[in-house]
């Protein structure tokens, strides 16, 4: 077997190191590629993994006291043109006001003083702080009971009572300002 011609010899030596050459450049190009990937793998890990302590949005919610100021309304509650809707007003008033949480009962069914107790000794089961009525049933129940809870202000629109514990107020004019000021003097009587 003859070798091959010295000129050649050259040519395949120089395709040889050109070859090893090439495998050096690729085994570079894969580990930059490989580090490459790892810095963008640790970036999205930094941004994604959870830091100590997450940031909360604002509360929308209004914190209150523990003080319930409980209305008892007639079948149509706090709809515009209802009698109860200054009173209402005013609670949200002395609500903004205090803190004081502001809710209301409407009396279903017979509009009857009979019927609206059961509805009363259901917001004085719920240990409201101060009771307002509004509607002649809804009145006349707060002054059959009053008596019996003499702890719990009352406020009666256009009532008779004579308790001690119960305050009456005028529809008209000034309602809303008599409303808040009553139920703002029994949140500060009550200490919250």
């Amino acid at each position: 077997m003859k070798s091959p011609p010295p000129s050649l010899r050259r040519i395949t030596a120089g395709f040889r190191v050109l070859a090893g050459r090439a495998r050096e450049h690729r085994r570079w190009v894969i580990a930059a590629g490989a580090v490459a990937g790892a810095v963008v793998v640790a970036s999205v890990a930094v941004e994604v993994w959870p830091q100590d302590e997450p940031k909360l949005p604002p509360t929308r919610a209004r914190a209150y006291k523990d003080f319930d100021a409980c209305m008892l309304t007639g079948a149509d509650g706090i709809k515009a043109g209802s009698a109860a809707v200054p009173v209402w007003k005013g609670m949200q008033d002395a609500s903004q006001k205090t803190g004081m949480r502001a809710t209301y009962l409407e009396v279903t069914g017979e509009q009857s003083e009979g019927n609206a107790l059961p509805f009363l000794n259901s917001l004085l089961q719920q240990q409201c702080d101060v009771v307002l009525a509004v509607g002649a049933p809804q009145v006349a129940a707060v002054e059959s009971v009053a008596k019996k809870y003499p702890k719990v202000p009352f406020v009666v629109v256009d009532g008779k009572a004579v308790a001690a514990n119960v305050t009456n107020a005028l529809s008209g004019d000034g309602l809303t300002e008599k409303v808040a000021g009553v139920a703002e003097g029994a949140f500060e009587a009550a200490g919250k």
